[in-house]
């Protein structure tokens, strides 16, 4: 008989685990256990009794060994009176794993068990991790261990209990147990006859209907058959013939020296013997070369004659074909279709010798042409003036105009904000100076609203001077061109966000997901149009999926997505990118370096900052506040 029981038993207190077979009862095996304790308490008391009695110093070697004598290693041990049993027996740091079975005159028992034993140990070395092995971190364990002691009790191979040993951390007890039923099948590459069944099944179905399968073909198949084979075999028979009658007459004329038949023919029928026969209607090479000639056939008498035409101007007869009229000549007939004009016409009866002067009535087209202007064009005042002021609106200044330019940066980490700034510049613009006259300088006073959230405010001294409480004085020159005359920047949570993304990342093995979220400001006063969105990717990537579509620029691995308009109010848009990474199966992708830039303008009547430009005074307009805009600096997301 095999290995009926195995139990873990610690040096000091009760035994742990017990595990026997079906057949075996579990009072027998605690009958052995207890006889294997008092066998080694037993032993344990003689020693402590041979050690009193040595003396004051005994050998220090001895200490090394430990209380009990059989913790020096592993072996077996039999016990029991009337029913005795062999115990296989091995110390893993103070617990015993022990195997019981029967004594009889083989060994096969005996070595069986060791290895049974020797498994148990693996099992309970793992589950503690380590060769630490304490009553404590077995009954942390004790599901886990129960169940793979019960499995190797049964017998089990090294592949299932490797692949049990794998799992006994991670995947948990179902796992361990159900799924290593098939780990050695699917190791050694073999399927399970579950699967393979139907398709033996199928097989030998379709090897039997073949085999029983018979074919008829209808009589006259073979009829026609027969004839065919027989008009074949007669063909190549004919042929046979002939090629051996024609090697008979290559044989005969071998030397390439041998004078030929041909020189005592006459040179007629030599001439007659180029022309081959046809055996079919006797007619000659040269009739059947004839035969295929097409010949124009000539047209009718009254196609010959000319027609007259009566008309004014055109009068005569004109067509028709005449032959040998007066004894002419081939030249003389097709005189003048050689000339440049293909046909003898002359050029002076179409066109006069004077020039025709064009007529300027057909709407104005014809001066593109002309160098010298148009008389209408020429002449002052009247209706030319008029057109041209309904037509052209000129733009004119009513006097100097302000509006600020901001500029706006932020960074986004997943969907915290990072790190945000805001910085405006106050522009002027002045009447144009005029050549002709003097330019006065522009002066005039302005207040400036909504400073609130200001961090700080920088004034071009050459231009302006701050009067306190928010009013200006600027007195400049006037220019073409817009000059700056303030600066400032926002305080960080006094700054609004005209937008706001985020970017999530997903690696999934080799496979990276992408995706934007963006979101606008409710609070804006108009929706922000022409935002593009800028998704840096690290690799140039073999495979690349979007949604929705974007523009994918290769040599700077960038995707691009154009949003017409983002509405105020409304779920987020997503933007969607997937791609393919070669990568190490333990790098979870935090490294990658993935940016996402944002670019956005726009112009209204408000700054995006709220500060707002007003006249000093009440009811006195000294410039003309014109819109405003805004537009993003660096705008990220990471």
């Amino acid at each position: 008989m095999s290995c009926l029981a195995l139990s873990l038993q610690p040096t000091n207190g009760p035994d742990i685990l017990l595990q026997t077979r079906e057949w075996f009862p579990p009072s027998r095996a605690l009958m052995a256990l207890s006889s294997f304790r008092q066998t080694r308490l037993s032993f344990a008391k003689s020693h402590h009794q041979s050690a009193a009695g040595t003396g004051p110093d005994p050998d220090p070697s001895s200490d090394s060994l430990g209380d009990d004598p059989l913790a020096a290693s592993s072996g077996q041990l039999i016990v029991g009176v009337e029913s005795r049993y062999r115990v296989v027996y091995r110390l893993v740091n103070s617990i015993y794993v022990l195997a019981v079975t029967t004594i009889d005159d083989s060994n096969n028992n005996v070595f069986e068990c060791i290895n049974i034993v020797n498994q148990a140990v693996s099992i309970v070395v793992t589950a503690c991790r380590g060769v630490d092995v304490t009553p404590e971190k077995l009954g942390k364990k004790y599901a886990e261990i129960y169940m793979a002691l019960d499995i190797v009790l049964r017998g089990v191979s090294s592949i299932r209990l490797a692949a049990m040993l794998a799992s006994m951390h991670g995947d948990g007890i179902a796992k361990m147990v159900h799924s290593a039923v098939h780990t050695e099948s699917k190791i050694r590459g073999a399927d399970t006859w579950g699967n393979v069944e139907p398709q033996a099944v199928d097989h030998e179905a379709s090897v039997g209907a073949f085999s029983n399968a018979s074919f008829e073909l209808p009589s006259e198949t073979l009829q026609a058959g027969d004839e065919v084979a027989a008009a074949t075999f007669s063909q190549q028979g004919g042929e046979e013939k002939d090629s051996l009658g024609k090697a008979d007459e290559t044989e005969a004329e071998k030397d390439p020296f041998a004078a030929s038949d041909r020189i005592n023919k006459p040179p007629e029928e030599l001439l007659i013997e180029g022309f081959k026969k046809d055996k079919d209607s006797g007619l000659s090479d040269m009739s059947k070369a004839l035969a295929g000639l097409e010949i124009t056939s000539l047209p009718p008498a009254a196609a010959t004659e000319a027609t007259q035409i009566t008309v004014d101007g055109f009068e005569g007869r004109y067509g028709g074909v005449e032959f040998g009229t007066g004894g002419s000549t081939l030249k003389d007939d097709f005189e003048g279709h050689n000339s440049a004009w293909g046909g003898g016409l002359d050029a002076s009866e179409f066109v006069g010798p004077k020039k025709v002067p064009k007529d300027l009535g057909l709407g104005g087209l014809e001066f593109i042409n002309t160098s010298e202007p148009p008389p209408a064009a020429v002449a002052k005042g009247g209706d030319a003036d008029k057109i041209v002021d309904m037509l052209v609106q000129k733009t004119q200044m009513k006097g100097p105009e302000m509006y600020i330019v901001e500029e706006i940066g932020a960074e986004f980490r997943e969907s915290l904000l990072a790190r945000v700034g805001l910085k405006g510049v106050v522009y002027l613009k002045t009447v144009p100076p005029k050549p002709s006259s003097d330019n006065t300088e522009t002066e005039f006073s302005f207040k400036v609203d909504g400073t609130a959230g200001v961090k700080r405010f920088v004034v071009e001294n050459s231009k302006i001077s701050s009067l306190g409480n928010g009013l200006f004085h600027v007195r400049t020159p006037p220019s073409n061109e817009p000059m700056p005359i303030m600066k400032y920047s926002l305080l960080p949570r006094m700054t609004p966000l005209p937008i706001r993304v985020r970017l999530v990342k997903r690696l999934s093995g080799t496979l990276l997901s992408i995706m934007i979220q963006y979101a606008s400001n409710p609070d804006l006063p108009v929706p922000l149009n022409d935002v593009t969105i800028v998704l840096k990717l690290p690799v140039d990537p073999t495979l690349l999926k979007v949604s929705p579509k974007a523009v994918w620029n290769r040599s700077e691995r960038e995707l691009k997505w154009h949003i017409d308009e983002i509405p105020l109010k409304g779920d987020p848009g997503r933007l969607r990118a997937r791609l393919p990474l070669e990568i190490d199966d333990d790098d979870d992708g935090s490294d990658l370096e993935i940016v996402g830039y944002v670019k956005f303008s726009a112009i209204g009547k408000q700054s995006l900052s709220g500060i707002c430009l007003g006249p000093a005074s009440e009811g006195k307009t000294d410039f003309y506040e014109v819109d405003h805009r805004y537009a993003s600096g660096v705008y990220i997301c990471n």
